[in-house]
C-alpha cells in the first residue's frame, strides 16, 4: 500500500523529519505507520509515497519549512518550538518520545551563578537557546548576559567563559562528565507534530487521518509498555 512513488501527486502531504536526536524514533514511528524508511536510514534525504513525501532536515529548520508551506507538517522538539515561538504553526500532537529536560547547570559544588549575581548583578550563561534563556531569567527576576554557542555548551564554564549554561539533558550524564550539576529545571521537551495553518485547513482530512493513525500507534506502544 505504501510503496515509494516516483513523484508526489499534487494532493500528497509533505512531512519534515528532524535529523539528530529525534531521527531514529521518528523513523520508527513512520515504519509502524506503514512507511518503509530504509532509504532515509541509508542517507537519502527525501522519500516519496503516493500520499506522503518525507524530507529530512535539522530540527531547528522544521518550523521554518512548515510555516512557509514548504512542508505541510513536521516533527520537532518542544524546545525548538519554545525558542521559535514567533513561528505561525499549529501544534497538533505530543508524540511523547525524545523526552529531555531543559535545565540550568553550573560547576558542581560551587555557587558560581549566585556569586556572579551578588558581585556583578548579572549572570553570564552559554546556550543554544538565547530567547528561551532570556525569557526564563527575566521571569525569575535576574539579569542575564547570554553567550550564544553552536557547539558543545558544556565546555564553556570549564574555560571560564560563563558562570553556567542552559541546555537539554536526558540523563544528566554528559553534564556530570563535564563537572556540571543541574541547579534549575526550565521545562520538559518531547517530540511534537506541527502543521502549517493553511495546509491544516486545505488538507484537513489527510492531516487529521495521519494524526489519528499516529495517535493510535502511540497508544498501542504505551499499552504494550504497560503490560511489560
Amino acid at each position: 500500500m505504501n510503496a515509494p512513488a516516483s513523484a508526489p501527486p499534487t494532493h500528497a502531504l509533505v512531512l519534515a523529519v528532524p535529523r539528530g536526536a529525534l531521527f531514529a524514533e521518528t523513523l520508527d514511528l513512520l515504519d509502524r505507520l506503514g512507511y518503509d524508511t530504509r532509504p532515509i536510514r541509508e542517507n537519502e534525504r527525501r522519500l516519496l509515497f503516493p500520499e506522503l513525501g518525507i524530507v529530512t532536515m535539522r530540527p531547528s529548520d522544521v518550523p521554518t519549512y512548515v510555516e512557509h508551506g514548504a512542508a505541510d507538517f513536521g516533527i520537532t522538539g518542544k524546545d525548538v518550538l519554545i525558542e521559535q515561538s514567533e513561528r505561525d504553526v499549529y501544534e497538533l500532537l505530543d508524540l511523547g518520545y525524545g523526552r529531555c529536560r531543559m535545565v540550568v547547570a553550573a560547576p558542581a559544588g560551587s555557587d558560581a551563578m549566585g556569586e556572579a549575581l551578588r558581585r556583578l548583578g548579572r549572570v553570564r550563561v552559554a546556550t543554544k537557546y538565547p530567547r528561551t534563556t532570556r525569557a526564563y531569567f527575566a521571569r525569575t527576576g535576574r539579569h542575564v548576559e547570554v553567550v550564544e554557542v553552536k557547539g558543545s555548551v558544556e565546555i564553556a564554564p570549564l574555560c571560564g567563559l560563563v558562570d553556567g549554561i542552559v541546555d537539554l539533558t536526558a540523563t544528566g550524564r554528559t553534564l556530570a562528565e563535564n563537572g556540571l550539576e543541574i541547579v534549575e529545571e526550565i521545562t520538559v521537551s518531547t517530540a511534537r507534530l506541527i502543521a502549517n495553518p493553511v495546509a491544516h485547513k486545505l488538507k484537513a482530512a489527510a492531516v487529521d487521518e495521519f494524526v489519528a493513525r499516529a495517535r493510535s500507534v502511540l497508544a498501542g506502544s504505551i499499552a504494550r509498555d504497560d503490560r511489560r
